[in-house]
């Protein structure tokens, strides 16, 4: 072959591949894994452009901005031109109120699959948890990405979450061609704050009498891989992700050196329980159900398209112990120095479970107001 011919074809083959190359818009991409996200996206050579969408601009100068609410109608406008949206505009913030989030986290997730269909997207990416599996006694270990989705909404988000899977699931029905993939983390760790990271705040671990956990993490940064290669079209379909394997409630308590605090079920849920009920903690009981049984997953799909995670079970839980150190939380709720200084030298039994005194100074407070 000539050397003019085989500069002919080296060009189509250039023109063939930027041809290829999608354009991806992050929802959420001020922050969180969105910023990371986008910044990834950015930089990378497989992809054509980046379309930022938030309330605020972020710091991702190759990225184009498109500054308003995932909830506005006027989305899809801005949508025109992508291939692909990734959304992560979902709060699930433990301050949040919790009907204004659902409310925030199901209309924002309506909006932006309706606006992308109607912009000419050909996929959507969301993010849940590997939550909406449920943490269940008989869970297999670890569970299959096709496993049946038996979580409840009693557990911080996850009522939100199992809607925006029940979106994800309806929208190729109601719009035909488009393709939804869903990714699903384990328990998520890098600059987060969940009532699961906070279990690692309190100064026992609270196991429950007679549970079998099992603790699977993600990092942040593996999170971003897999939405990369789903972004990417690499993989598709319902995808968990999270470290290889799993720790055992031994294994932890090894690793980080915090000393448990064994509790029977009645006791620890009626107190989980009544602490929520009287606002006192911002974690309802459902959330100790993911501290007492199984929820690992086995991420086969991504593996088999090629992903890997970078991150192992036990770095992952030093990186956490290292970001959570100097706070302390009773029951999900965060305790300032001095109250956090009695509870310690009062020990593990007051502060897991003698929340009496609590619940009586909140009623004094409500019958002298």
């Amino acid at each position: 072959m000539s050397s003019p011919d085989r500069e002919v074809r080296a060009a189509r083959n250039d023109t063939a591949r930027t041809a290829r190359r999608p354009v991806v818009a992050v929802t959420g991409a001020a922050s969180g894994p969105g910023a990371l996200l986008t910044q990834r996206l950015a930089e990378s050579e497989e992809v054509k452009q980046v379309l930022a969408i938030d309330e605020r601009r972020g710091e991702v100068t190759e990225a184009q901005w498109h500054v308003l609410d995932v909830r506005d109608p006027a989305i899809a406008e801005k949508l025109r031109g992508a291939d692909v949206v990734v959304h992560l505009a979902v709060d699930l913030d433990l301050g949040t109120d919790a009907a204004a989030r659902t409310a925030y986290n199901v209309r924002g997730t309506q909006t932006v699959l309706t606006a992308a269909a109607a912009a000419g997207v050909r996929r959507v990416v969301l993010c849940t948890s590997a939550m909406v599996y449920g943490a269940l006694p008989d869970n297999a270990v670890p569970l299959a990405e096709d496993a049946e989705l038996r979580a409840t909404a009693e557990a911080t988000g996850v009522g939100d979450l199992l809607e925006i899977e029940r979106l994800g699931e309806r929208a190729p029905r109601a719009h035909p061609g488009l393709n939804v993939t869903v990714v699903r983390p384990a328990l998520l760790v890098g600059g987060t704050d969940t009532a699961l990271t906070r279990y690692f705040e309190s100064p026992r671990l609270l196991v429950v009498a007679g549970s079998r956990p099992t603790w699977q993490f993600c990092h942040m940064e593996d999170l971003v891989g897999a939405l990369e290669y789903a972004a990417l079209e690499k993989v598709e379909g319902e995808l968990a992700v999270g470290c290889e394997g799993w720790l055992e409630q031994e294994e932890v308590e090894e690793l980080s050196g915090i000393r448990r605090m064994e509790l029977p079920s009645a006791v620890a849920l009626g107190a989980a329980s009544r602490l929520h009920r009287l606002g006192l903690t911002p974690s309802p009981a459902g959330d100790l159900a993911y501290t007492m049984h199984p929820w690992a997953v086995s991420g086969s799909r991504l593996h088999a398209a090629g992903w890997r995670p970078r991150w192992t079970n036990e770095e992952v839980l030093a990186e956490l112990l290292e970001e959570v150190a100097g706070r302390h939380t009773v029951a999900g709720r965060r305790l300032g120095r001095k109250d956090a200084t009695t509870l310690g030298a009062a020990g593990a039994t007051v502060a897991l479970v003698g929340t009496a005194a609590i619940v009586r100074r909140a009623r004094k407070a409500r019958r002298r107001a």
